[in-house]
């Protein structure tokens, strides 16, 4: 039995359309607003809260999520089930896997990053990549978001958090892949390859807030005074 390439295929590509709905900006259109012409110009849950307030940025938040979450475990669980027999023959069926999640959360993320509903232009990922890594990486999210907290509670900014906790991605896989705690892991080189990426994408699309905290102008985030 060959790998199902066809169903591969139409996997990536619902992936990228379902990782494409801009939902911090549908939601924003809803209370009459372009929330690119707000705050950071971000269509993402956090400039939502800034500006329409925690009801709707949690929605937001949750929306970016599962977009990021349900194409990859549905398209994975479909593909991984047409190739079953493929696999089993495999020398390698770790990095065929990995490669399958991998390639479907690189094609969520680009779509919510380069939406073609908003001109290719979109958010930055960061909660879209998380729903990403919960069907195969959910112990390394776990890690990358504790590294979040610190940093965020820290510092207040929540660009330097994300940052950090992309980042931490390819060295969180190695080293809980590496133990007695977590065996089974996939550290293949496709998740390395993809925690790399993704530190290096989250470095990129908050390059903007890097150079606002550099100038001390970069808003912190803190909670409205009443």
């Amino acid at each position: 039995m060959e790998f199902p390439y066809t169903v591969f295929i139409i996997s990536l590509l619902t992936a990228y359309l379902i990782g494409s709905l801009p939902f911090g900006f549908w939601i924003a259109k809803l209370k009459g607003i372009d929330i690119r012409d707000h705050g950071s110009g971000n269509i993402g849950a956090t400039n939502v809260f800034r500006n329409l307030g925690a009801r709707y940025g949690i929605t937001v938040l949750i929306l970016d999520i599962a977009k990021g979450l349900l194409p990859v475990l549905i398209g994975s669980s479909i593909i991984l089930a047409e190739s079953s027999t493929y696999l089993a023959k495999s020398n390698d069926e770790e990095t065929l896997k990995g490669f399958v999640y991998v390639t479907l959360a690189i094609s969520t993320i680009i779509g919510h990053n380069y939406t073609f509903w908003l001109g290719f232009k979109g958010g930055k990922g960061i909660a879209t990549s998380a729903g990403a890594l919960i069907p195969f990486l959910p112990e390394v999210l776990l890690g990358s978001f504790i590294i979040w907290i610190v940093v965020f509670f820290t510092s207040r900014y929540v660009a330097l958090a994300s940052i950090f906790a992309a980042l931490s991605l390819p060295i969180l896989t190695y080293a809980l892949d590496h133990n007695y705690l977590f065996p089974d892991i996939n550290s293949s080189w496709p998740v390395l390859l993809f925690g790399i990426l993704a530190g290096l994408m989250a470095l990129w699309r908050h390059k903007s807030n890097l150079q606002r905290i550099v100038k001390g102008e970069e808003d912190k985030f803190e909670r409205k005074k009443k």
